[in-house]
Formats: structure tokens, sequence, C-alpha cells
């Protein structure tokens, strides 16, 4: 018998003037102990409002209209106010996408994850902690032992994600309902995070509801793939039919919108439309931090001693995990944040470091788009005038001539002018992000600091706004510095990349030999750390040598040395953690920052062995790896 059953479920909104509006029109499907069924589908395709239709809960505006919810056999949407409360916690947990907003800051983790378990009672407060601390063992997180006092500031994004899994756990619910757990982390760290909910998930016996976007995900934790469009099932069945067997053509197009894994070859081909000889605009010898700056140096570095160039009409990518300074550099390039030391320097000239000393011609020159449109674009006021006080400030037009320039700019972004009467919450999420995009061309500027622009959208609406970039860039010869952790998506649409850890460049070329061998060992790891549409994927993964040297461990910002040494699996003890590794250069304007000659990086990599100045050494294991 089936653990959960969604019987013929129907969900509807009310107009203003009673009429109905289907959201939710008879999906069915079921989840048997021990399996994982994912609801996939692009944003507004249903999947989270079909999910907490498992807690026998609706957003607020939308209500139940037909069909059952049953929970071994009992119907959920009929049951008791009160006992629907205690189911929930108790035998169904929600996990939410976004940990860092789950999470009271004010409150130790350990206390936070129990919670729910002591408050149901379920479990005394002392067999909440003791089953909590079992579960980060099996979640693999570190220091199991002390990890409860410690608050959530003080562990990382991806240890946040799988201490919310802990916290669904605590109380052995039934069923898991993970909406979008992977969605905003980078690919390492998406590797931890989804290994530890797989291992858990089957070894608790739960059943879970896995609600995203991104297939290539599902097909390493899902056992049944449920695809949905405007509320609507298209296609269901076992993951391997859905995977390798689609028959609907929207899963076909689900597929086809699926990020390419990172090759070479996959970069643009770029002709310079501004014809002229100097870059667009330039970082030389940066490092930068927060806290102030003291003798010359801030007081926690982030970005130390970093130099790139982004050529006029180019697009620049910068990849590399959270907190590897990213969007750091973008802070630095727009002025928001002075460097300590270095200078940026525009089309030529040098600008002063901080935004208020900058003129107003400089400011229209560098336009940074923000991540979440949502925040970015004040929901008070009228698309017509979040675009026109740009224009107005920047270009000085007014009336007539100023409407005009907002129509364009909406026609620039694909949007109809109609657009321009509506409030940000009328909009959905890539159109937000397209005005978002249009906001910072209102002044015509030459530099576009893109700051993961299309790591909250679904893949279908992400290629969409590439696309859209693409054309951008073709029509105004803008310059592009696109951050992102994503090396798919960069890989799609950069001419150049920058590879960033710890506050460093590592590697730095043309797209296309970026993503050819040689690698820098960490440009390596992220390569292959990109999910594939493949079944069995994650579990080739974490057998190979990079996984076992270098995903689990954190990263180390270092003022000595490679500050990839204790992740790397070619290391050299006695001299990576101890010198600032040499510059090679490879081809035209390829560098690799490495200790090894680029022969014995290309050689390490074809084998399974390292290769260490002419004799092979075994991965290092963990002792070897702390020792100085």
């Amino acid at each position: 018998m089936a653990l959960l059953e969604v019987d013929n479920l129907k969900i509807q909104a009310m107009k203003d003037d009673g009429t109905p509006v289907p959201i939710v029109k008879g999906v069915s499907f079921e989840i048997k102990a021990g399996e994982v069924v994912a609801l996939i589908g692009e944003s507004g395709s249903g999947k989270t409002t079909i999910s907490l239709a498992s807690l026998a809960y609706t957003k607020p505006g939308l209500e139940f209209s037909g069909g059952e919810v049953r929970l071994h056999g009992e119907d959920l949407l009929t049951m008791d106010p009160l006992k629907q409360r205690d189911m929930r916690g108790q035998r169904v947990a929600y996990l939410a996408q976004s940990a860092a907003a789950t999470f009271n800051p004010a409150i130790t983790i350990g206390e936070q994850v129990t919670e729910s378990a002591v408050l149901h009672g379920i479990l005394s407060q002392e067999e909440a902690t003791k089953r909590a601390e079992e579960l980060y063992v099996a979640l693999e997180l570190p220091d199991p032992d002390r990890l409860g006092g410690r608050y959530p500031h003080q562990v990382s994004g991806g240890q946040l994600q799988r201490l919310m899994a802990a916290m669904a756990l605590v109380g052995k619910p039934d069923l898991l309902v993970l909406d979008e757990p992977t969605t905003a982390l980078d690919v390492t760290t998406q590797i931890e995070v989804l290994k530890a909910f797989k291992k858990v998930i089957r070894e608790q016996g739960s059943a879970a509801i896995y609600v995203t976007h991104d297939l290539a995900v599902v097909a390493q934790v899902a056992d049944h793939i449920v695809v949905l469009y405007s509320g609507e099932v298209q296609e269901q069945g076992p993951v391997d039919q859905i995977i390798n067997h689609p028959t609907h053509d929207y899963t076909r197009r689900l597929m086809a919108a699926v990020r390419p894994t990172p090759t070479a070859g996959m970069g643009d081909d770029t002709e310079h439309g501004h014809g002229r000889s100097e870059a667009a605009i330039a970082a030389r010898g940066i490092t930068a931090g927060y806290g102030g700056i003291v003798d010359g140096e801030p007081a926690v570095t982030i970005l130390r001693d970093i130099n790139v160039e982004v050529e006029r009409g180019d697009v620049v990518g910068v990849i590399g995990e959270s907190g590897c300074g990213k969007s750091t550099l973008a802070r630095v390039m727009a002025g928001l944040l002075p460097s300590a030391r270095g200078e940026i320097v525009l089309g030529g000239k040098t600008l002063a470091p901080a935004l208020k000393d900058r003129d107003r011609d400089e400011l229209r020159k560098v336009q940074f788009v923000f991540q979440m449109a949502d925040t970015a674009l004040n929901p008070r006021q009228y698309i017509g005038d979040i675009l026109g006080r740009p224009v107005e400030f920047y270009l000085g037009l007014t009336g007539q001539e100023k409407r005009k320039r907002v129509a364009e700019l909406l026609d620039m972004v694909e949007l109809p002018i109609a657009f321009a009467e509506r409030f940000p919450m009328e909009l959905s999420g890539g159109q937000k992000q397209r005005i978002n995009l249009a906001r910072a061309l209102a002044g015509n500027p030459e530099v576009l600091l893109c700051d993961e622009v299309t790591s909250a959208l679904d893949s279908i609406v992400g290629a969409n706004v590439i696309k859209l970039l693409t054309a951008l860039r073709n029509k105004t010869g803008v310059s592009f510095v696109f951050i992102s952790h994503d090396l798919s998506t960069v890989g799609s649409f950069a001419d150049k990349i920058v590879v960033l850890y710890a506050g460093r460049v590592v590697e730095q070329g043309p797209t296309d030999q970026v993503l050819s061998p040689p690698y820098h060992p960490y440009t390596r790891l992220l390569i292959t750390s990109v999910p594939e549409l493949r079944i069995g994927w994650l579990e080739d993964t974490m057998q190979t040598r990079e996984a076992a040297a270098g995903i689990a461990r954190g990263v180390e910002i270092t003022a000595v040395g490679c500050p990839f040494f204790n992740r790397c699996p070619i290391a050299i003890p006695g001299t990576c953690q101890l010198e600032v590794p040499p510059v090679r250069l490879h081809g035209d304007g390829h560098q690799i920052a490495c200790h090894h000659t680029l022969d014995e990086v290309e050689e390490s990599e074809a084998g399974p062995q390292q290769i260490l100045h002419g004799y092979e050494k075994p991965i290092m294991d963990d002792d070897a790896a702390k020792k100085p």
C-alpha cells in the first residue's frame, strides 16, 4: 500500500468578483515508503502548491476545491484542524528552499533542530539531542558532538541545508517534502547535500516529495517523476523512463533546457563592437575585504592581488564556490566596496575606489544587476517609474522623451509596453529579472556587472535570460562581468572565464582553453561536479579522486601558499602550503596558478595517482592534509 496517495487534487483561487480560477487541475500520484517522487516543471507549474497539500496546507488566497490527499489511507484535507496540526512536523516534515531564512540567528542550532520533536512530545529533550547527533553523523556534518552549540552563522550554507534536513528528520516523520533544497547551492556543496539526503532517506525508510526544476538533480535522487505544467500532470513514470524515454513534448522541452556539461567549444565568438584598443574595465592588483583598512590591509581580507581585464563587447564569467569573493569583486568594480590596494580602470581611466567619489558619467558606465529581482525592485512603484528614474538621472530625459525611452527599454528586454503600468508583484520571476536588466541598461552603460542573475530561475526561464543577454551584447556592444557558481551557464555564454578560489585567481583565459586540459585542480573539481542528466552520475562522481580529496573540505582563505592545498589531490606537502604558486602561461592568455608544471598537471589528470615531481604517491588522507 502507498504511504501517500494524491487523488484528483484540485486547488483554486478566487477573483474579486467571486469567480474561481483553477490552479491545480486534478493531479494524481502516489508515494511508497523509502521512495522519492520528484515534482518537476518550470516556475508557476504548481510544484510547491501540490507539495504543500501533503501538509493539508495552501498558501493565502488559495483553497482546496476537490480530490483527496491520503496519508496511510487517512484523508488529510478533511482531518480535524487540531489533528492536522499534530500531523505537521510529526508525520510530514517540510524543508524549505532557503535554509538561511528557516533558522533563527539568535538561537543555537541544537535548540532549533530538536524543538519540533520535543514540542510535539515525540521525544524528550535528552532523546532528541541524542537523535540529532546521530543525524549529524549520518548527514556527514563536522564535529557532531559540539555542532548543536553553534549558531546558524557559524556554519556554511551547505551545512545549514543539511541541518534543515536533520531538523525535519529528528521526529522520524513518514514523509519529507523537499522544496528546491539545492537550487541556490554551488556545485560542490550541492553534491554533498544530494548525497546526504539520498543516504538518510534510504536509511530512515522515509518517503519524500522532491520539488525541483533541475532534471539533472532529479536523475540522481528520484525513483519516480511527475512532470507538471500549469497545474496539470503532463507525464509521470519511473525515473529511467522519463529521463531516457520521455513521451510528452513538454518533457522533451525541459530536457533540452538542461544545462550542458562544461566542455571546450562552448564559448561565443565575439566581434568587439566599440572598436577601441583599451579594455572596457580592468581590475589591477586588487586587494579588498571588510572591517575597515588597517596599515593598508583589510581587517578581513577576501580578495588578494586580483588582476582581471574585460575587453569591449566581451563576456567574462567569474566562477567559484560560495565565499570565494565573486560578489566582492563586482562590488569593488562598482565602487560599492573601496579596495585596500590596486585600481579599477574604466576605458583607460582610473576610477576613484569609492562610489561617492565617482562622477555621474562614471556611475552611468558601470551598472550592477543584482541577484534577487524581488528585493532589487521597489514593490510600491510602477515598472514605468522604476525604469524612468535612471533615464531621467543619467540621460536628463523627461516627459514624452522619457516615456519613449522606457518603451524602448521594455522592447529591448522583450516585454510589452503595457508592463509600464504594472507593479513588480504582478510579474513572474523571469519577467522581474528582465526589468532588473532593463533598469541597468537605462543609461546606456558600457559594463554590466551581473551577480548570479539566473541562479534563482528555473532552467527554461534561465536559458531565456541568457539568450536575452547574448542578444543585448550583440545589439549594444555592452561588456559583461557575469558572476555565477554555475560553470555550465558561464561556459555557454562567456568569452573568457576567471576561476576564483579563496579570494585568488587560480585560472583564467578564453573559455575554450579553460574548459580543455590542462586545468587547475580546482577547475577540474568544478567541472566534474556539474550534475549530468544520467542515472548513477552521483555515485560515480563520489568515487573520483577529486571528490575524495576536495568536495567535503572547507575553503580556507590563507595569506601564504596555495589556498587550495587542503583540498588538492595533487598537492605537494612542504611546498604548496608555504609558497605562493607561480602563474604558468598556456596558449593565448590562458593562465594557471600552480606549483606543478603544466605537463605534470595534465599527466595527473590522465591517471588515478598523484604526479609529484617525478614520483607517484597515493592521494593524501585527512591527517596528511592537515599537516603544515
